[in-house]
């Protein structure tokens, strides 16, 4: 099957401004048509606004800057398991999985986008740094959205035996 692996890890350049691939990758899944100077504008717009608001507020359980608030954001959202649906003897299960690193990943950054997407009524940036801000601490839709799948999986439990 040719054509089936790509050099996506590989080709994926770190971003201008912080040297990171997260951000990069971040900026990769935000963009629209192809428009990725807009999607770099309004990931660095929302950092800008976050570091203002840390350097405003100053709070104790959060990082010093931006892109650290970014990373604690990834990590506090992204999930561990999620529920799959399989097909047993004629029943439909809800089995739950353990997920690898890019699902994780995906996962998270689809998460942070729908949420910020959903909102309504203010720029990009702004939404996305208060969801960014938000998950950093802790709670947020984003949050909301991977608590809920954790919970599913947890109540599923009982079908983990057909995981295979």
């Amino acid at each position: 099957m040719s054509g089936r692996i790509t050099h996506s890890e590989k080709q994926l350049q770190p971003d201008p401004r912080y040297q990171d691939t997260t951000v990069a990758k971040f900026i990769n899944c935000l963009m629209y048509d192809g428009k990725k100077a807009t999607a770099q504008k309004v990931v660095y717009a929302a950092f800008d606004a976050i570091q203002a608001k840390l350097d405003k507020e100053k709070p104790e359980n959060l990082p010093r800057t931006a892109i650290e608030v970014f990373q604690k954001a990834l990590d506090n959202v992204r999930p561990v398991v999620e529920v799959r649906s399989k097909r047993v003897g004629g029943a439909n299960y809800q089995v739950p999985m353990q997920l690898n690193r890019r699902r994780q990943q995906s996962l998270t950054f689809r998460w942070i986008l729908e949420a910020t997407r959903e909102e309504k009524g203010k720029p990009m940036h702004l939404k996305l740094a208060a969801e960014l801000f938000g998950a950093a601490k802790g709670e947020g839709k984003a949050i909301q959205t991977k608590e809920n799948t954790h919970r599913m999986a947890d109540a599923n439990k009982a079908f983990a035996h057909f995981a295979w």
